[in-house]
């Protein structure tokens, strides 16, 4: 079957289908000429999102683009409970105020992604706190909780997984599915929203959804989700050695942010490109053929396009131009991540272990114990295999600076200041 809509024609395209609860009718819907609202939820579990929320990201502006209006739920609400969905145990518990500091920083990463405002295709954002917060729990169990089947809900992948793990599922978090589709419920009577997105392991979460909306107001929903992502070798979409690849420039610098998609695996390169940018579906089929060292320009491409989109053309520009002077001319990029020491702590010196940790180039000391003892580590170009080396006053060069760099691929400096 050949879409009639655009958007779940390119949907498809760009390999983001996984399920869907009725290609033919959400078909039909979207291609009436009328923008279908829809919706993707994110509990604000951390200041920021990271990359591996991006495939949800994208579907929104992909919908944007496309003629339809996303709606960005966050969950001040759910957060509170925690969804324990992909987890073989609870989350911990945020406060309110936690909460809100996390919304703050998460809200900053779609201003780059979607245009918000009041037309008809407009982004808008909505927090299930309006609503949840306010619910009286035996109104909502008379009204709501009679629609679901426990003998169902403990089929579902999410639970089953931790029960078979021996791990709790507490009565709070068993609450979260309901929850969750209670506000598909709620987005349709507050803005007409008629899809849910999401990743595949939230299936059993939109379809919960869907058939509340039918069974309390006969509502036609539907659910459509994507597959959940892994790169070629296996790690997981969003994490590194170092630790979350994290949208939020305060969080992770925009040259870092560029060498995440620069160092993308060969086999990536072509599904990155089409999940991951705006580039035309000929220009990837370009771009993915490449082989060789050429593949090398597709992923600087990839990298532009990403850093472009999160952090602006001038970000990804001067990225670019850190990681040529960087690798290809051997000088010091401008962009590269920076750690500051005093003109006393160098005096005395400061530890390497620390200083790598610091500069984002190992996660602890431990792993920069590694790295030096495995021979990874260099300082001024030269290898290093001390694990208690100091880095001094003596060892900056006429530039200022210390030239720290873990393998090949990552570099940072120490500067006096």
């Amino acid at each position: 079957m050949t879409p009639k809509s655009e958007f779940l024609r390119a949907f498809i395209a760009r390999g983001m289908l996984h399920q869907c609860t009725d290609m033919d009718a959400l078909d039909a819907l979207m291609a009436a000429g009328t923008p279908v609202p829809a919706y993707i939820g994110f509990d604000a579990t951390a200041k920021s999102l990271h990359a591996g929320s991006l495939v949800q990201i994208m579907t929104l502006r992909l919908l944007q683009k496309t003629g339809h209006k996303p709606v960005v739920l966050m969950g001040g609400g759910t957060t509170k409970v925690g969804d324990p969905t992909g987890r073989t145990e609870a989350r911990q518990i945020l406060t309110v105020e936690t909460i809100e500091e996390n919304m703050a920083g998460i809200k900053k990463v779609f201003a780059k992604f979607l245009t918000f405002g009041d037309g008809p295709t407009d982004a808008i954002m909505v927090n299930n706190a309006d609503w949840l917060d306010h619910l009286n729990y035996l109104e909502f169990l008379r009204d709501y909780g009679r629609y679901f089947s426990v003998n169902r809900m403990l089929s579902f992948d999410i639970v089953r997984r931790r029960i078979e793990a021996d791990q709790p599922v507490s009565f709070l978090e068993f609450n979260y599915m309901l929850l969750q589709a209670y506000d598909f419920v709620e987005l349709n009577r507050r803005h007409g929203v008629r899809l849910q997105l999401g990743g595949s392991d939230q299936w059993g979460n939109i379809v919960n959804g869907t058939e509340l909306g039918r069974k309390v107001e006969d509502m036609a929903l539907y659910g459509l989700t994507t597959p959940l992502l892994t790169t070629s070798s296996g790690a997981k979409m969003g994490k590194t050695a170092s630790g979350a690849v994290w949208l939020n420039e305060d969080m992770l610098s925009a040259y870092d942010y560029w060498q995440y998609w620069r160092n993308t695996e060969d086999a990536d390169v072509g599904k990155f490109l089409r999940l991951f940018t705006d580039l035309p579906m000929e220009e990837i089929a370009r771009l993915e053929a490449l082989e060789g060292s050429d593949i090398n320009e597709a992923k600087k491409i990839l990298a532009h396009e990403a850093v472009k989109m999160a952090h602006g053309e001038e970000a990804a520009i001067a990225a670019a131009d850190t990681a040529r002077q960087t690798f290809e001319q051997g000088g010091i990029g401008a962009e590269l991540p920076t750690v500051t020491a005093s003109a006393g702590e160098l005096q005395t010196g400061v530890g390497l272990l620390a200083t790598l940790v610091s500069a984002g180039l190992a996660a602890s000391n431990g792993e920069a114990r590694r790295l030096v003892q495995q021979g990874a580590v260099k300082v001024n170009d030269a290898k290093v295999d001390d694990p208690a080396l100091l880095l001094t006053a003596a060892m900056l060069d006429g530039d200022g600076v210390v030239k720290l760099a873990v393998g090949k691929k990552k570099h940072a400096l120490l500067r006096a200041g």
